[in-house]
């Protein structure tokens, strides 16, 4: 049968707590600083006194502000959690940093996330439900952005960089376009490629 794993960031324990509540998850992963506060370590305490006994309570350390390196350790809680398993995301608690990094990890794993939520501070009762979205890069899209990121397009112009990634001009073109009206890549003063912030998780 099928488990519901919860994966929330954490600062007030009140969200998570309902949370919960509300969806009876088998296990919760929770995230918390590389170096969690006073505040921080007094939630995490709560939430294991009062929900330990009858759930698995994990915790993943992540950085705080850097949302790509937030999203890539967030991509990694996900892989690991059983295919036959529900997973639900939680960003109400937290910095907002390690909540976009959290919700983009999601995106790139769409097809394994059941629900995300969010509890508004207004209303602590309601649920904002997000939508499930996803970068659905196209096979050639997803090969550039990958050779891209190997750091081999520094330098080079598009010619040499369609041939390197060995897709055609037209199609090196085309992809390139839609990368940068995706915000996914922009272009290096003096010529070259790299990938933006979005760009680095939307090929995790």
């Amino acid at each position: 049968m099928a488990k519901k794993a919860l994966i929330a960031t954490l600062y007030n324990p009140e969200p998570v707590l309902l949370a919960c509540t509300r969806l009876g998850p088998d296990r919760l992963i929770l995230l918390i600083d590389k170096e969690p506060n006073k505040e921080q370590e007094k939630s995490l305490k709560m939430i294991q006194d009062s929900l330990g006994r009858v759930l698995d309570v994990k915790t993943v350390k992540t950085e705080v502000y850097d949302i790509v390196e937030v999203a890539k350790e967030c991509v990694k809680v996900i892989d690991m959690q059983p295919q036959e398993d529900e997973v639900y995301i939680n960003i109400t608690s937290g910095r907002k940093t390690k909540a976009l990094g959290l919700l983009f990890a999601a995106y790139t794993r769409a097809k394994r996330i059941k629900k995300i939520a969010y509890n508004p501070e207004e209303d602590r009762s309601a649920v904002v439900y997000l939508p499930r979205l996803s970068f659905k890069l196209n096979e050639s899209q997803l090969k550039i952005i990958e050779y891209i990121d190997s750091s081999k397009a520094k330098d080079s112009n598009y010619t040499d960089l369609a041939k390197e990634a060995g897709v055609s001009q037209a199609m090196f073109y085309k992809a390139v376009g839609e990368l940068k009206e995706m915000d996914l890549l922009e272009d290096i003063d003096g010529g070259g490629l790299k990938l933006t912030d979005a760009g680095k998780i939307a090929k995790l």
